[in-house]
C-alpha cells in the first residue's frame, strides 16, 4: 500500500493556507520510550507490585488493556445495582475501581522520567519542532495521553505560541482597587482560555480539579513537578484523569468537567485540517470520532470546517484497521507513514 510521508501531508496542507491541528494519542510518548508508555508496560509494573486484587482484575478479565478492565467493572455495578444486590458486594466493586484507578496514577507516577531535563536536548528539539508545524498554521494541539512529556516539551522549549488556557489571577482585587500591591494565584485555567490552542482532551497528571479551580502543577528549580503531585495524591488529591471505558462513558465524564468539556468542544469545532499521530481510532474512540463528524458538518463551506483528516499508521494492519472504518469518517480520509514524521529526531 502506498502511503503519503509526513512531509508530503505538511507540504500539502501547507499550500491550501488553512489551518491544520493535530490529534495524538498514546503512540506520541510510545515513540519517546515504548518500555514506559505502553499499556503493557504498566500492566507489567502494576502486577509486580503484588497487589493481589489488581492482580486479580486482570486474570479475571485477561487483558492488559486498563479501559477495558474499567468497563467490565462499571458494567458488573450496573447489573448489581439493577438486579437490587447488597450494597456490600456493590461497595466492593466500588473499592475495585478506585484502586485500580489509584494504581494506574501511582504507576505512571513511578514510570515516568524524573523531570523535564531528563529528556534529551535532541529529542526535545525535534519534538517542538513538530509541534510548532501546528501552531504556526493557526492549529491546536490535542492529546489523549496522560503523562506530562508534552507539556515537558512545551515548557523546556518555550515554544511561545503554545498556550493550554492557564495563567495567574490577582487574589486581592479589591484591595488593589484601593491601591494595594497584587497578590497573584497559582495557574488556573480561565485567564488564557479565549487563544487556547493546547488541549488535553482526557486530562492530564499535571491538571487538577480542586472543586473551585482547574489548577495546573508547574515546574520549578526547588521543587520538580512529579514531586509536586506525589503530594498531592498522598492528599488524595487526583489529577483530571478520563479512566470510564468506553466512548459513552468517557463522554460523560468528559461532559461533568468544564475544562475537559470545553477542550472537547474546541475538537468539534475545529477548522481546516486534523493530522493524528500514534491515535489508533479504537473501539473505545468512539466519541473522538463523533467529535471530528461534528467538525465536518459545518452547515456551509465557510470557516470554521473540517475538511479532511491525516491518519499517521506505522504498519500494514494499522493501515487496514483505519480502511475498515472509514466510512465512520464523514471527512476526506488519507493515510501517511507515521514513522516519517520522526517527531522525537530518531
Amino acid at each position: 500500500m502506498q502511503l503519503m510521508t509526513f512531509e508530503e501531508v505538511i507540504t500539502y496542507l501547507h499550500k491550501k493556507s488553512r489551518p491544520y491541528s493535530l490529534l495524538m494519542g498514546n503512540g506520541f510518548s510510545m515513540a519517546y520510550d515504548r518500555e514506559i508508555f505502553s499499556y503493557n508496560a504498566l500492566y507489567d509494573f502494576l502486577t509486580s507490585r503484588d497487589d493481589l486484587l489488581i492482580n486479580k482484575l486482570f486474570n479475571v478479565i485477561k487483558t492488559k488493556n486498563f479501559e477495558l478492565v474499567m468497563q467490565q467493572l462499571d458494567t458488573t455495578l450496573a447489573l448489581l445495582e439493577a438486579f437490587g444486590s447488597d450494597g456490600e458486594l456493590q461497595q466492593d466493586i466500588i473499592l475495585a475501581s478506585k484502586k485500580l484507578k489509584d494504581g494506574l496514577l501511582t504507576s505512571i507516577h513511578q514510570l515516568h522520567p524524573e523531570h523535564v531535563y531528563k529528556i534529551p536536548e535532541k529529542k526535545a528539539i525535534a519534538c517542538a519542532e513538530f509541534l510548532t508545524l501546528f501552531l504556526n498554521s493557526g492549529g491546536h494541539v490535542f492529546s489523549t495521553n496522560y503523562d506530562m512529556l508534552l507539556y515537558w516539551v512545551m515548557m523546556r522549549q518555550h515554544i511561545e505560541n503554545s498556550i493550554d488556557g492557564f495563567g495567574r489571577e490577582i487574589d486581592n482585587i479589591d484591595e488593589v482597587i484601593q491601591g494595594g500591591i497584587a497578590e497573584y494565584s497559582g495557574l488556573v485555567w480561565g485567564p488564557n482560555v479565549v487563544k487556547q490552542n493546547v488541549h488535553y482532551l482526557h486530562g492530564a497528571l499535571h491538571i487538577f480539579d480542586t472543586g473551585v479551580d482547574i489548577e495546573k502543577e508547574q515546574y520549578d528549580q526547588s521543587n520538580f513537578l512529579i514531586e509536586k503531585i506525589k503530594k498531592r495524591l498522598e492528599r488524595e488529591n487526583y489529577p483530571i484523569f478520563v479512566t470510564a471505558g468506553n466512548g459513552d462513558e468517557k463522554l460523560s465524564h468528559i461532559r461533568h468537567n468544564r475544562y475537559l468539556s470545553h477542550c472537547f468542544d474546541l475538537l468539534s469545532e475545529l477548522d481546516g485540517s486534523l493530522v493524528t499521530f500514534g491515535f489508533n481510532f479504537g473501539e473505545y474512540d468512539e466519541h473522538i470520532i463523533e467529535a471530528i463528524n461534528k467538525a465536518t458538518h459545518a452547515q456551509n463551506k465557510t470557516p470554521p470546517k473540517l475538511w479532511g483528516i491525516y491518519i499517521g499508521v506505522y504498519s500494514e494492519a494499522d493501515a487496514e484497521h483505519i480502511l475498515s472504518i472509514q466510512s465512520k469518517f464523514h471527512a476526506k480520509v488519507k493515510l501517511f507513514d507515521a514513522k516519517t514524521a520522526n517527531v522525537w529526531g530518531n
